[in-house]
Order: C-alpha cells, then structure tokens, then sequence
C-alpha cells in the first residue's frame, strides 16, 4: 500500500490510499518486488521502503500447496 510518506504493508486492507494484492507467498512478493508493484502501486519503490517489503516477504511460507499436503497424508487431496 503506498502511503504519502511511504510504502506498508496493510495487513487488513482497509488502509486508505492506493494499494496491491499480492498473495501471501513469498515466491509471488519476489516476482512483484522485481517490478511490477511499482506499476501496482504507480511510484518507485525506494530502497529503504523494498528492504522493508522484503523483510515481510521472508517471513512468507515458500508456497501455498495445502492441497499437496493433505493429498500426501491420505493419497486422496480434498476428495474426502
């Protein structure tokens, strides 16, 4: 979320101002970091501000395979 003074993280989604969705897996905050969030967010992200988006970032699981888990314990994913 880009903010007057800088660029947020808003966990809620209810902060004002102009803001892009971004998974909540690390792999989809790298490939944005790259570049397309400063088109999302229509500013240049500074370094201080990407040090922080990267930070968040690390704390991400690596993937969002839930259905891959579950099928690996009963060898029948969401079927039941």
């Amino acid at each position: 979320m880009r903010t007057p003074d800088s660029v947020i993280v808003d966990l809620t989604g209810k902060t004002p101002g102009r803001g892009a969705y971004i998974h909540k897996i690390r792999s989809c905050w790298e490939q944005a970091l790259k570049g397309p969030i400063n088109h999302a967010l229509r500013v240049e992200i500074t370094a201080a501000d990407r040090q922080k988006l990267q930070e968040y970032a690390g704390l991400l699981p690596e993937s969002d395979d839930l259905t891959g888990s579950e099928q690996n314990q009963t060898g029948k994913g969401n079927e039941g």
